[in-house]
This record gives structure tokens, C-alpha cells and sequence, in this order.
């Protein structure tokens, strides 16, 4: 039954969702502040370099 629902899950949410799911849940892991501050830089820095300033959206 379980496994039913992650897939119903998995094909109800949007990429972006699930995605946000994903940084949301890593975020959570932190330990301590310095640790929430690395990873939240590590998510900046991916996604600076998964969407570079050259190709904005038009």
C-alpha cells in the first residue's frame, strides 16, 4: 500500500515539486545553522549553474 502511494505521489507532482520536496527535505537535515547556511549555498550554487544568467527566461 505504500509503495501505491509514493507512486500515485510521484505522478501527481510537478518536477518542480518534487524537486522542492528533495531541497526541502536536505534542508532539514541541517545540524546546526552554519550547517543549514553551506547547504542552502550548495542549492544556490546548483542552481546558478542549472540555469546560467545567459539563458533568462524571455
Amino acid at each position: 500500500m505504500f509503495l501505491l502511494t509514493r507512486l500515485f505521489l510521484f505522478l501527481t507532482q510537478t518536477a518542480e515539486e518534487r524537486q522542492k520536496a528533495n531541497n526541502d527535505a536536505y534542508l532539514a537535515e541541517a545540524a546546526d545553522l552554519y550547517d543549514l547556511e553551506f547547504r542552502m549555498r550548495k542549492l544556490d550554487r546548483e542552481a546558478a549553474v542549472a540555469h546560467p544568467a545567459w539563458q533568462a527566461a524571455r
